[in-house]
This record gives C-alpha cells, sequence and structure tokens, in this order.
C-alpha cells in the first residue's frame, strides 16, 4: 500500500505454517527489536541540525534472508509437490515467512553484516547504526524490520553506504526519504516537516468525524474525568479510538499527549462523558 491508501504491487507469497510450532523444539526466542518512532524523530532533528542527507531503501522479501538456528522440517507445499517424492519433507536452509523466528533472524542477520563491517551499534536504541570516519564523514542506518532512513555527511556517503547494503542484500532504493511509518517527511532549505495528513484522516473516517468542525484545543482545560458509575459506552471501540490517537501522538502529535494520557485510564469501563471528551481530540 501507498501512504495514501491506495495499491502500490500485488505480492504472492509461500507462508509456513507456524502457528503449529512447538516453543522449545521448533523455536527458542523470538524477540526482534524496532527502531522507536522517538528515536525517528530525533534523528530527523538531528539531521537537520548537521544538514545531513536522508534516503530511505527497503529490503526485498526480507524475512528469506535470516539463517536458522533449529532444525525445520515442512511438508511439500500444495502445487509443488515433486512427483515420486511425495512422502518426502523438505528441510528448511533459510528462514521463510510465518516462522516465528523469523523477525529475530533477519535482525540477527543484519546485525552480523553491518557490525562485522565497521558499524557501532547505538546503546539507546538496537536498531540505529553508525560508521563514521576521523574526519567526522559517513552515514546512519535506522532499521524498522525492512524499510530503513539512511542518513549521511554527503550523497557520497549515503550512496557508498547503499552500495555495501545493496552487495549484502536484495534492496530497493527509494531515494530521498519521502515517508517511514506512515510519517511523511518534507525535506526543505531549513530542515524538515513531518505530518501523518493521511493518517489522521483515515482515523477521522473511522470513526465518523470527518465532516466535523475543527476546534481550537484538545480538551476543555476545566473538564473533570471522573470514572464511571453509569452504563459504560463500548469498552473495544473506546480503546480502538485511544491507540489511534496514541499512534498520532506518537508520530508527529505531541500536543495531545496529556489529554490522550489523562483518558486513556478509562479504557476499560468508559462512559459517555470520556467518550465525548475523546471526540473533542479527534476534532481538534
Amino acid at each position: 500500500m501507498k501512504v495514501d491508501g491506495t495499491i502500490d504491487k500485488y505480492k504472492a507469497r509461500l507462508v509456513i505454517q507456524g502457528f503449529k510450532q512447538k516453543e522449545g523444539i521448533d523455536f527458542i526466542d523470538t524477540y526482534a527489536p524496532v527502531a522507536r518512532i522517538s528515536t525517528v524523530r530525533l534523528l530527523l532533528a538531528l539531521a537537520a541540525i548537521h544538514n545531513l542527507v536522508i534516503h530511505q531503501m527497503d529490503v526485498k522479501t526480507v524475512f528469506l534472508n535470516g539463517d536458522l538456528d533449529e532444525e525445520i522440517y515442512m511438508k511439500q507445499p500444495k502445487g509443488f509437490v515433486m512427483p515420486g517424492n511425495e512422502h518426502k519433507v523438505c528441510k528448511l536452509k533459510k528462514s521463510l515467512y510465518g516462522l516465528k523466528q523469523a523477525p529475530k533472524q533477519w535482525h540477527q542477520k543484519f546485525d552480523d553484516v553491518v557490525l562485522s563491517n565497521g558499524f557501532a551499534l547505538n546503546q539507546a536504541d538496537e536498531c540505529v547504526y553508525s560508521k563514521f570516519d576521523t574526519s567526522g564523514k559517513g552515514f546512519l542506518i535506522c532499521l524498522y524490520v525492512d524499510d530503513m532512513l539512511i542518513f549521511g555527511t554527503d550523497v557520497e556517503e549515503v550512496n557508498k553506504n547503499k552500495k555495501f547494503l545493496s552487495s549484502s542484500f536484495e534492496m530497493k532504493d527509494l531515494g530521498e526519504a519521502v515517508v517511514i511509518l506512515g510519517i511523511r517527511i518534507k525535506q526543505g532549505n531549513n530542515g524538515f516537516s513531518i505530518s501523518q495528513s493521511h493518517y489522521i484522516e483515515k482515523i477521522l473516517k473511522k470513526f465518523n468525524f470527518e465532516n466535523c468542525s475543527p476546534i481550537s484545543t484538545p480538551i476543555d482545560p476545566s473538564l473533570k474525568l471522573l470514572p464511571n458509575k453509569g452504563s459504560p459506552v463500548s469498552q473495544l471501540e473506546y480503546s480502538r479510538a485511544i491507540g489511534c490517537l496514541m499512534y498520532a501522538m506518537v508520530g508527529t502529535r505531541p500536543g495531545i499527549a496529556y489529554d490522550v494520557g489523562r483518558l486513556s485510564r478509562y479504557t476499560s469501563n468508559p462512559s459517555s462523558h470520556h467518550w465525548q471528551a475523546v471526540s473533542r481530540v479527534f476534532k481538534y
């Protein structure tokens, strides 16, 4: 999908039935970190301060890159059974989409490749890698599963990094960074601006606020929020609304953080009073 919600291209993948895996036999650990949105914002701020070049790349069929630590077998997939060998099964040589450990194995593979080539791992975020020479020239990589932002001191450094990554993985070069995690990046002469206009329009439509009249403040300053002692509104719908607002909050709208934080305290038993307050945040 493109950032505007339209279809970019169609894909078909062979996916293993990872839900049949047994912990301790077919997998041990599944943890794989991803870059925090706060990290992305911080790096964009540093890029503006130090006038860095920002490009973007995408790893093709990312989960096929991982090497397996466990010995895993699977049935031959329908439509691809070898004649005369119907009774045999496949032994996986590499990771496959659907495996519970696929994200972990991919991140481990990426770690091994970049760290063995002189990159340093950031201690605050395990998905940020840097490589600078003594003159201060170099680049940073910010990885979110298969999407990555590349920050360089100049275009030459960025291209050098792209060449290295393309020699190690099958990559798609997206050029100058435009959108990451649904956040649109606009590069100007004096820095960068970020927005989630498409995402915000999407959630306004989802909760039937697309034709609402905008207001200037996210919440009534005189409002007192109290626990619900009457009939609750839909807890599921209220939780969904809070979750959608939180993604905008951590991405590009920190101004609603305090109010969303207050309203999130009542997700277990929301009232119509709480829902009215949530509605006001949407209108804001």
